[in-house]
């Protein structure tokens, strides 16, 4: 008998056509597609006990749905991901070699900033040479290996070197501060570090200088044996070339050697988690969860060889890695790092230059770039699609990518470093509305579900906590067993998941919304206040480009709450009263700010803190509120003259 798969390809192809006429032809359709149902359910007499506990969950739940449908007011917020295309068992080094032997002399890399462009043949290449340069220093299998740099055509050709020979990449927050560095480098005991003496206006010399270029031999670490220069120079340094020359002398087969040890299930990379409080988690990810998870991202963006993503987001993050570089090298497209850093004049330029297709930014990123002039002679027809994620999406932000770029296939997406990152991403075929309000359904072999307070699955449209499991969550956090086990919860049935620690709902299709992260929930008087409806409304006024929302301590309530708002340039400061009775015409009471605070107004930063992934920093925007409000009250005290 045909296969399930075999007959919705010839469905599909019936109803091309239109509808039939044929009375005997209908009944066959009706007859195939009640066949093909029948294939595709579990047996009720004959089960088959299933090979991991996600597919004895998945079993178990179809069949009591076949059984028993519950009313659609019952339906339990859990969702499972399509189980095609099949999930890839290659490493990132295998990946590449596949893709430059079918696109050898196509486009993967341009980087306007340094003049360069790589074809796929040429990545290959120049990730061979730097891995046998590796293999010269002595790395080993397992080894780990730091990286700081801005967006650049060495740090991709290191990140492939490095998967080759089976080094674990640390990729570190171009932020970071030394202290930070520190960290991280002792915590992950890396090996070698490569770095640049600068980033952006972010100077790195206080680390080199400090540590020198052979930071175990003169005593300032145990485990960091040498610094080298990833791009440009700095005195007493070896240097990115310097390696490859080291591989010269290397024999070929001895990376080939190398490469057939590897294991696609083997940690390749450490990626730090953004968090706002105590020493950052390196979350442990795989050969495995990385090239799976960004080719279903690309798949959802429909992307081809070519489409041509502008990608601003920076390589040390998830969004710029994965979402970017491995989305396009697993569909033979192309990628532009239009900076070294974010600069959303090199944005524009690069969309219109290289007639991109695609652009990928958080929304702190889309605000800057639709906040500049348009070069002469700017032109972004060709461009259709890309992710907005990172952060809530204020509906008003949408909106304008529509309007203003172009970008009428553009996809909401969730996700989170512990899952390689991406659980949710819409579709480009999806409604604009389903777009604008949800961020799709499930990924590929991805299981979600939402819970209560105590664990239990609440029902459709019930808040709770989003939770996911699959193929692609981490081993767990690199040397952090205590925060593995937070984050990590195995069920009865077997099935280990991840605590998102984000809100989230589901519809009756499955679909995804993303109501908030529990730690941001304002608690006013017993009653939770959700800051992204907030910041919604507050950005949806025409004076108004961004707001963020927190929460104010308050001896009668508790907390209420409090806004930081961005002006738009040439507009008029709203006053807060104005501001309050906008957000009252589509809001509770409540739910107005209390306080409203103005990026450079009254000891205000004039810029938004972000993360270096462009998150705005809450637990900043906090201490901000809590050093202007004290301010304000110092001088209530002063003008009474108390």
């Amino acid at each position: 008998m045909a296969s399930p798969k075999l007959m919705t390809s010839f469905l599909g192809s019936s109803s091309s056509t239109g509808i039939s006429q044929d009375p005997l032809e209908c009944h066959v359709v009706v007859f195939l597609t009640v066949i093909s149902a029948l294939i595709s359910r579990p047996s009720i007499s004959v089960m088959i006990t299933p090979q991991t506990p996600l597919e004895r969950l998945q079993q178990t739940l179809q069949h009591v749905h076949h059984q028993s449908a519950p009313p659609a007011s019952k339906q339990l917020s859990i969702v499972h991901g399509p189980t095609e295309p099949e999930l890839l068992d290659i490493t990132l080094g295998e990946l590449l070699t596949l893709q430059s032997l079918q696109y050898r002399h196509q486009e993967c890399l341009v980087v306007p900033w340094t003049g360069t462009r790589w074809t796929y043949g040429d990545l290959d290449h120049e990730s061979q040479l730097v891995a046998r340069g590796l293999l010269a220093m002595g790395v080993q299998r397992g080894d780990r290996i730091g990286i700081m740099a801005g967006n650049c055509e060495q740090y991709v050709s290191m990140f492939f070197a490095a998967a080759r020979v089976g080094v674990i990449l640390v990729v570190l927050n171009n932020t970071y501060t030394p202290s930070e560095v520190y960290y991280a480098l002792n915590h992950t005991e890396c090996k070698f570090l490569f770095i640049t003496p600068k980033i952006g206006r972010h100077s790195i010399v206080e680390v080199l200088e400090t540590l020198g270029p052979l930071p175990k031999t003169n005593g300032k670490s145990e485990s960091l044996e040498e610094i080298l220069i990833l791009r440009g120079e700095y005195s007493g340094f070896k240097t990115y070339n310097d390696v490859i020359k080291r591989g010269l002398e290397m024999p070929a087969d001895a990376l080939l050697n190398r490469e057939d040890e590897l294991n696609p299930h083997d940690v390749c990379n450490l990626q730090f988690t953004s968090g706002s409080t105590g020493n950052p988690k390196a979350a442990m990810l795989t050969h495995h969860n990385l090239v799976n998870n960004s080719r279903f991202i690309g798949d959802r963006m429909n992307f081809t060889q070519f489409d041509i993503l502008c990608c601003p987001p920076p390589l040390f993050h998830c969004f710029g890695l994965v979402l970017g570089l491995l989305a396009v090298i697993t569909h033979g497209a192309k990628i532009v790092y239009p900076g070294e850093t974010f600069d959303p004049k090199a944005v524009l330029h690069a969309i219109s230059d290289e007639r991109c297709t695609a652009l990928h930014g958080v929304p702190t990123m889309f605000e800057a770039i639709l906040s500049l002039p348009r070069p002469d002679n700017f032109d972004c027809s060709n461009l259709r699609t890309g992710i907005i994620a990172g952060a809530p999406v204020p509906r008003p932000l949408m909106k304008r990518l529509l309007e203003e770029l172009n970008m009428t296939e553009f996809t909401s997406s969730y996700g989170l470093t512990e899952a390689s990152p991406t659980c949710f991403n819409a579709v480009t075929t999806d409604t604009i509305h389903t777009r604008l309000t949800t961020v799709g359904k499930v990924m590929p072999h991805a299981h979600a579900k939402i819970v209560d307070s105590k664990g239990n699955i609440v029902p459709v449209g019930q808040r709770g906590e989003l939770c996911m499991a699959g193929y692609q969550l981490t081993k767990g956090y690199w040397k952090n067993p205590e925060k593995t086990a937070e984050a990590l919860v195995t069920d009865e049935n077997g099935v280990t998941w991840l605590r998102t620690g984000d809100e989230a709902c589901f519809d009756s299709q499955g679909r995804c919304t993303i109501t908030g992260r529990f730690k941001d929930i304002i608690i006013r008087g017993g009653e939770n206040i959700y800051p992204l409806e907030i910041e919604e409304r507050l950005a949806a006024h025409p004076a108004v480009s961004l707001a963020s929302v927190i929460g104010i301590p308050d001896p009668k309530y508790g907390e209420v709450v409090g806004a930081f708002i961005q002006l738009e340039q040439q507009h008029a400061r709203p006053s807060d009263e104005e501001l309050r009775a906008w957000t009252r015409q589509k809001l509770g009471y409540h739910k107005a700010p209390q306080y409203i605070f103005v990026f450079g107004e009254e000891g205000v930063s004039s810029t938004v803190p972000v993360t270096g992934s462009g998150k705005v920093r809450k637990v900043d925007l906090r201490e901000m509120a809590a050093k202007v409000l004290e301010d304000r009250k110092r001088k209530m005290k002063e003008g009474s003259g108390m």
